[in-house]
């Protein structure tokens, strides 16, 4: 079977400078990622000298500030950077967008003086985040957290565990959700932890059915002290910066979901015009042309359904609940696309020859990270029904 290179998505930018920016990071990906991306998903190892090259490119900080090292760009042109990536490998666009969530507190919280002497080295200094949220007894109820940070003076000392920390153990910073006050959503508070911070661990990476590229594992922090500088936002309100947050990872998670879909249609269907049975190709057969036109809608429904989310993000209208339909509808479609895709190839597409299989382990993450998919519905009930009755 012939190699099946992605075919190019044409798309909507609104510049010539976001259109040559699309061009760079397709020839990134095509001479940079691609090639390595089967072989270093099977090994389970993370490309960090592609970050480096990443932050060297400015695609580290593409939504954010000029002013402090970012690319000044929409959420709508960072968001298709992000499909692009995602369609030559998850690993790499799930790792941009897990760095770019977090450094969105200091970015929209931070004052001044604590994003103009961080915020550069953490857009485009090489620098890698990690986003520490959930915990080992509380994921969806994020509200229920018990890491705790006590004040002593002029700095604060940090002790619990977080859970399913992607980068743990290999990021230079960790925004961290750290208890400070009441039980429940009022009694949090957001830290700047550095990576190196004496206290500070990460557990061995768990082992994952898929994304073995990307190392997740629980950071753990015992009596880790940092000053009260590297607090972000007021006490009390790190939930509210958590949930802001993770409203525009949603979205980041929409955009991988559709390029990981991408690539899965992009081998299915030259394999299908390949393939021969009974004296023909088999994409003749209507059963699998009709799969294939399923496949082709679902992305393009879902790449229209984040990319009307992130316009209304970038005109600063609400968009939470855009944000929660995108990632719903766009992991839910990668799913069905991958595993429609391991269908069309048979039994080939059932072995690691192929990447479908790759693909279908994969898309499986998509349907549970940055809230499950269950959470999801729920954001959007909570939107046209209001809060449930207690």
């Amino acid at each position: 079977m012939p190699d099946h290179a992605p075919q190019p998505v044409e798309r909507r930018l609104p510049t010539e400078e976001a259109r040559e920016l699309l061009a760079v990071v397709r020839e990134i990906a095509a001479r940079e990622i691609a090639p390595r991306a089967a072989e270093e998903e099977a090994a389970g190892r993370f490309p960090r000298e592609l970050f480096t090259l990443l932050s060297a490119s400015g695609l580290l900080g593409l939504p954010y500030d000029s002013a402090y090292g970012g690319g000044d760009q929409p959420y709508a042109v960072y968001l298709q950077v992000l499909e692009e990536l995602a369609a030559a490998r998850l690993t790499v666009a799930l790792g941009v967008s897990v760095h770019t969530l977090s450094c969105h507190a200091l970015a929209a919280y931070g004052s001044q003086e604590q994003r103009a002497a961080r915020l550069p080295a953490m857009l485009g200094g090489g620098l890698l985040g990690a986003y520490c949220l959930s915990e080992p007894s509380s994921g969806s109820d994020a509200a229920a957290l018990r890491t705790r940070a006590v004040r002593d003076g002029d700095t604060w000392v940090l002790d619990g565990t977080k859970a399913w920390i992607t980068h743990g153990g290999i990021a230079d910073f960790y925004t961290v959700m750290a208890r400070t006050g009441e039980p429940g959503p009022k009694g949090i508070t957001a830290f700047l932890v550095p990576g190196d911070a004496a206290g500070l661990s990460a557990a061995a990476p768990e082992r994952k059915m898929g994304m073995k590229g990307s190392p997740t594992a629980q950071v753990r922090l015992d009596g880790v002290r940092i000053p009260d500088e590297r607090r972000i936002g007021a006490e009390g309100q790190g939930f509210t910066i958590a949930l802001a947050a993770l409203d525009s990872g949603r979205l980041g998670i929409a955009a991988c979901s559709v390029g990981l879909a991408q690539a899965a249609l992009d081998a299915a269907v030259p394999y299908a015009r390949e393939r021969r049975q009974f004296g023909r190709p088999i994409a003749d057969f209507q059963g699998l042309r009709f799969l294939l036109a399923d496949m082709a809608t679902r992305i393009e429904a879902g790449r229209a359904l984040y990319l009307e989310a992130a316009r209304l993000r970038d005109e600063g209208r609400p968009f939470g609940k855009q944000a929660a339909m995108a990632k719903l509808f766009c992991s839910d479609a990668a799913m069905r696309v991958a595993t429609d895709a391991v269908q069309v190839l048979g039994g080939y597409g059932y072995t690691a020859d192929f990447p479908v299989e790759r693909f279908l382990r994969e898309a499986k993450m998509l349907q549970i990270v940055e809230g499950t998919n269950q959470i999801q519905r729920v954001v959007i009930a909570r939107h046209l029904a209001g809060p449930e009755s207690r």
